[in-house]
């Protein structure tokens, strides 16, 4: 056992496999939250530096976190954390333990994190949350010398539906300020990264809700995924077993598209036996794999 990381239970594990292709987004992404939840308070916090509550906007969703490294080194990575939600819902403190966990991981790993808060579709429309993103980063860079971060190695990272947002503002350029994206890389975990309104989705009066469309080539336009070509940003992708329905066929389409595109696959990861809030919850326990990748993809982006 790793003794500065929980074990993820037998129960728990237990209880994941028997939920398995019978999952449920409105019943249990909250049992996951809550049973991972109680996983991550069982050691002792690590020494990190935590900034909370930086407003960048006057909407009270506009704030961020930021998790810093306790030593004093120069030059880091950040990966800038956008959690998901399915558009109308969420929180970038969902619980008192996620989504801190994500960028707790990486600031005990050498790495910035950045927990962004931003605004939902019953407060803004498509392109407002990818602008809201887009502002982190801009502060991100700006910051960057007070935070110890190196200017060329931020990474954003999205989750869910926050992997729209995310995907947004790193591979549609119409999203970009003059000066270019400010990426390094971009990092999907289980990621929305296709609009849609498929008879599947059981989220599509939400997507319709954010993007103000339900017209097929709309759609089309505004998602991620359409947007990738061979100059794109370096991205990691991760998607689980037992996925929101269609997920698993977003990222695997974005996958194909940046391979044909670029000539190469991205770097994948498929979680057997975990679920679509598995895959982000289960981050800073002592099951690493997700969490190494990430970290090897950080320190080498391609």
């Amino acid at each position: 056992m790793d003794q500065q990381r929980p074990d993820i239970p037998n129960e728990l594990r237990e209880l994941m496999a028997e939920i398995g292709p019978r999952w449920s987004p409105a019943k249990h992404v909250k049992l996951m939250l809550e049973k991972f939840s109680d996983v991550h308070r069982m050691p002792p916090t690590e020494d990190v530096d935590i900034r909370a509550d930086i407003a960048y906007g006057v909407h009270p969703r506009q704030r961020f976190d930021v998790y810093l490294p306790a030593d004093s080194e120069r030059g880091r990575a950040a990966v800038l954390f956008v959690h998901g939600g399915a558009f109308l819902d969420g929180h970038r403190n969902r619980t008192d333990e996620i989504y801190a966990n994500v960028v707790r991981y990486f600031a005990r790993n050498g790495v910035v994190g950045i927990n962004i808060g931003y605004r939902l579709a019953d407060d803004t429309h498509y392109p407002g949350a990818t602008e809201d993103v887009a502002a982190v980063v801009a502060w991100t860079h700006e910051h960057a010398d007070e935070l110890g971060i190196d200017r060329h190695r931020v990474f954003l990272m999205g989750h869910s539906a926050g992997a729209a947002h995310t995907g947004s503002y790193a591979y549609d350029k119409r999203r970009h300020p003059a000066a270019g994206s400010g990426l390094a890389g971009h990092l999907v975990v289980s990621g929305r990264v296709r609009a849609e309104t498929l008879p599947e989705n059981p989220n599509a009066h939400k997507v319709v809700t954010y993007y103000g469309t339900d017209d097929p080539d709309a759609l089309a336009d505004v998602s991620p995924v359409a947007h990738v070509d061979a100059s794109s940003v370096p991205t990691f992708i991760a998607w689980a077993e037992f996925e929101n329905p269609l997920i698993d066929m977003h990222c695997a389409e974005l996958a194909f598209r940046l391979a044909q595109a670029k000539r190469r696959s991205p770097p994948l990861i498929w979680l057997r036996g975990h679920n679509h809030t598995s895959t982000i919850a289960h981050i800073n326990t002592s099951e690493d794999l997700l969490g190494r990748a990430m970290l090897n993809f950080i320190a080498d982006p391609r």
